[in-house]
């Protein structure tokens, strides 16, 4: 049955009316989502990355895969800002949070929802990127991004690095023998409630540099997490 689980239990955090966790399972495997700080600490442009960030990202922005909006509620102040969320809860939650342009649109669709040009920068941060599910998947996302950013544009996003170490301890993770890719398998639960089964492609920074070509964009710059896995990558046209 899948009913947002992920979406609900953000939404019930803000309200004060999650009495449950929110969980994230692989088969027998489970892991309570740590939701208060991931989400709902306040990005206030002090954090590690966040200088960087703002040296590569320009408005008008599209923040993809928004969540609350923590980072659109950020940029909005300093230049247009679109949130989009394929959340209905989502999409609510960050209208109530202040988000002043938060939509309701599939990361995987942007040529049927934006119009050519539309946005100087896009930023998808939390690993959603990896969705695409394969390497002609992150190509295509690519593709899409491309039409809807400027020809000067530029945009950030995230993965983890299946080449280092510490991603194979992530829940979900599965090995691959294909260098630099690797599989990462799980679903949120929330009461009663059971979201879809979520395949992530996990990619190395060479693998993002190989999804560019043939496409407008190029790898500009890798920064690495104090986990040693997760890391940002700034790409430019």
């Amino acid at each position: 049955m899948t009913t947002d689980p992920f979406g609900r239990a953000l939404a019930d955090h803000h309200h004060g009316r999650r009495t449950e966790p929110l969980i994230q399972r692989d088969g027998a495997q489970t892991l309570e989502h740590p939701i208060e700080e991931f989400y709902f600490e306040e990005y206030t442009g002090d954090e590690a990355w966040a200088d960087w960030f703002d040296s590569v990202l320009e408005g008008p922005l599209l923040d993809i895969g928004a969540g609350v909006g923590k980072h659109a509620l950020y940029f909005q102040d300093q230049f247009e800002t679109v949130a989009v969320e394929v959340s209905e809860h989502l999409v609510s939650l960050m209208d109530e949070r202040g988000v002043e342009n938060p939509r309701r649109a599939d990361m995987f669709d942007l040529r049927e929802t934006f119009d050519h040009d539309r946005f100087q920068s896009a930023l998808a941060y939390g690993t959603q990127a990896g969705l695409a599910g394969s390497m002609a998947g992150l190509r295509q996302f690519l593709h899409d991004l491309e039409v809807v950013t400027r020809p000067d544009g530029t945009a950030i996003l995230d993965s983890y690095d299946p080449e280092r170490e510490e991603t194979s301890e992530l829940l979900g993770y599965r090995p691959d023998p294909t260098p630099g890719l690797a599989p990462r398998v799980m679903s949120f639960e929330y009461e009663e409630g059971v979201g879809d089964i979520l395949l992530f492609r996990l990619f190395s920074p060479d693998r993002l540099r190989e999804a560019t070509v043939g496409t407008d964009w190029a790898v500009t710059d890798v920064r690495y997490g104090d986990n040693g896995s997760h890391y940002c990558a700034a790409l430019s046209k």
